[in-house]
């Protein structure tokens, strides 16, 4: 708390915007659009990678945060101040930083897969940043960022091998698929069948039965999507300028669509339970990565030279 105490009485206006803005870059929309990005326009391979580092970091962060259930710093000292406009998103127990995790597996898997100096240094820059936001903005504590960032490093490195070229891909996805699979069950089980103390907190235990049922709808529909893609699809993610920036804007509207839509319609059919989450997110997954590709062979067509 004594560092938090120090960027507290060290915040400015203009220091407070510029970092509230930037500590979003962690948040689950983005990473998702980074992953969704990076899988139609610019690699299956990569997208893979960095979907498999996400959601095995977000399961074994909500793991975690469940385990040891740390207040966040304002819970824990009253009189410390946050910036309230990172209240909202600052959501579940303290411990580790969630968002550090997405922001570091994520751009961690991109710079490297990526050889360009200019794309690793933007990456690092920010990968730097969000975690300090974290702790600027007062959400975090060196120790819950700290430990994130770790964890995700500790997944880009050891995933990377398996995701380093085609070969090594074709040799390794179904194993790094099924150990997601495993992981996220296990979560998912555990979260929900636990009988946690008296004292946990009702609304922080919600938040990780919620995401254990995402968790798992995400991690299915990939798998879904692998083998659709596998046996049948086999699309490929080249396409000119133009054809790339309609294929990404039109797909993740329609995704953003599904997302909202089919919320309401889930809860008026299973009464709001929580597993909603995982049939939702196995649509989006799915749309993601076997439904949508079948109009990439239009999108190839589109702006390229006659």
């Amino acid at each position: 708390m004594e560092f938090l105490r120090i960027l507290e009485a060290a915040r400015t206006p203009a220091v407070t915007a510029f970092l509230a803005a930037i500590t979003y870059l962690g948040d689950e929309t983005v990473f998702m659009l980074l992953a969704i990005t990076v899988f139609w326009c610019v690699s299956k391979r990569q997208g893979y990678y960095v979907f498999a580092v996400g959601l095995g970091g977000t399961v074994m962060n909500q793991w975690l945060k469940l385990i040891f259930r740390v207040p966040r710093p304002w819970v824990l000292d009253p009189s410390f101040t946050i910036v309230e406009s990172a209240r909202a998103a600052a959501t579940g127990y303290s411990f580790p930083s969630g968002h550090t995790q997405n922001i570091v597996g994520t751009l961690g898997c991109i710079a490297v897969a990526n050889k360009q100096k200019w794309l690793r240094v933007v990456c690092c820059v920010f990968i730097l940043l969000v975690p300090f936001s974290r702790m600027y903005l007062g959400v975090h504590t060196p120790l819950d960022v700290g430990v994130s960032f770790a964890c995700a490093v500790a997944l880009v490195i050891a995933l990377w091998p398996c995701f380093r070229d085609d070969e090594q891909f074709g040799k390794t996805v179904k194993a790094v698929l099924c150990a997601l699979l495993i992981l996220s069950v296990c979560f998912a089980v555990w979260v929900n069948v636990t009988a946690f103390p008296a004292d946990v907190d009702a609304e922080n235990l919600e938040h990780g039965m919620k995401n254990g049922w995402t968790l798992l709808g995400c991690v299915l529909g990939l798998i879904v999507s692998y083998y659709v893609d596998e046996k049948k699809l086999h699309f490929d993610t080249k396409a000119p300028l133009v054809g790339q920036a309609c294929k990404l804007l039109l797909g993740l509207a329609f995704l953003v669509g599904i997302r909202a839509g089919v919320k309401p319609v889930l809860n008026a059919v299973t009464g709001g339970a929580l597993w909603a989450n995982a049939v939702r997110y196995f649509f989006m997954v799915v749309f993601a990565g076997c439904i949508w590709p079948l109009t990439f062979p239009y999108f190839a067509k589109l702006g390229a030279k006659k």
